[in-house]
């Protein structure tokens, strides 16, 4: 599996919420803090978008997609210095597929999204990110504007499926969006996901993700690289930030996490599946990395999942 397929499918992201939002003359709406990310699509007309802590705000205009990555409150207004209106009230109160109306205008028209992510992982994608990723090449929108028209004849007339439609598509967009980051901003960007766009490291990264329980050492992925051992491990590091086989050992407890969470499977065979030479040195890794035993992990996080009212 391609290294982001695989982050995405880990992380369990899925479409909290999806629909449109329709405003027009003067007009502005705030947002509290969330988890997760944030999709804001603007189809027509134009705005600005003013994140907490950024002290630039920045202007939107149609066809421009963002992404908002940091979980802060955030405002969009026609004009920045009127008074908002209360957007979690507001997107709260409505029906399925209801359009959220910020005024009575129709000036501007666009598509929102809330992508959660289930875990302790989600630093995964989300260190990968600034706060906002804002798409506004042509060249880049073009292959968002399919996913723009078809989710906005959903939300105008409703068929049956539009909830899922609109959710699937939305996922679309997630990962287009990701895609163009990923090719459009790779100076002075260090990690796994900016990484991909090496061929030689990204070889080696893939070779991790496909075979997690390989005995990999530097040798053997200096050989997937096509790369000698010295020139692949410096290499490696300037790219991701960590050394191979320190990369490894995340992303194997990324894993780990997951699985004893949510697998059947015993704790000596999930050690196996990672490649752990049995489940005392599985054990000794885990409460190093992630500062408690696997047992005891499952059993707070699923104690706090179910104090907080998720199943």
């Amino acid at each position: 599996m391609y290294p982001l397929s695989d982050v995405l499918s880990l992380l369990k992201v899925r479409v909290y919420a999806a629909g449109g939002f329709q405003a027009g003359n003067e007009w502005s709406v705030t947002f509290g803090p969330s988890s997760g990310i944030k999709l804001f699509a603007v189809v027509s007309g134009e705005g600005w978008l003013a994140v907490d802590g950024l002290q630039e705000p920045v202007r939107v205009l149609a066809g421009d997609c963002l992404l908002l990555a940091s979980g802060r409150g955030y405002r969009v207004a026609s004009n920045l210095s009127l008074p908002s209106l209360d957007g979690d009230s507001l997107v709260h109160s409505l029906l399925p597929n209801e359009i959220a109306r910020f005024s009575a205008g129709t000036d501007c028209f666009g598509l929102a999204g809330h992508f959660d992510m289930a875990g302790e992982n989600a630093d995964l994608l989300l260190a990968m990110l600034p706060p906002v990723v804002h798409i506004r090449e042509d060249s880049d929108k073009q292959v968002l504007r399919w996913c723009l028209e078809r989710m906005r004849k959903e939300l105008h007339d409703p068929q049956p499926g539009t909830s899922l439609a609109t959710q699937q598509l939305g996922t679309l967009m997630l990962v287009q969006i990701l895609r163009t980051h990923l090719t459009s901003h790779l100076e002075g960007n260090v990690g796994w996901m900016f990484a991909l766009k090496d061929k030689k490291v990204g070889m080696a990264l893939q070779a991790m993700h496909q075979a997690p329980s390989h005995p990999w050492t530097l040798n053997s992925l200096a050989r997937k690289a096509g790369m000698s051992r010295t020139g692949f491990a410096v290499k490696f590091r300037d790219l991701v930030g960590l050394s191979p086989l320190n990369y490894l050992a995340r992303w194997r407890m990324s894993l780990a996490k997951e699985r004893v969470l949510n697998s059947p499977d015993a704790i000596g065979t999930i050690a196996t599946q990672l490649g752990y030479t049995s489940e005392s040195a599985f054990s000794t890794a885990f409460r190093r990395m992630v500062g408690c035993a696997p047992r005891r992990y499952a059993t707070s996080l699923k104690t706090e999942s179910l104090s907080n009212g998720r199943p």
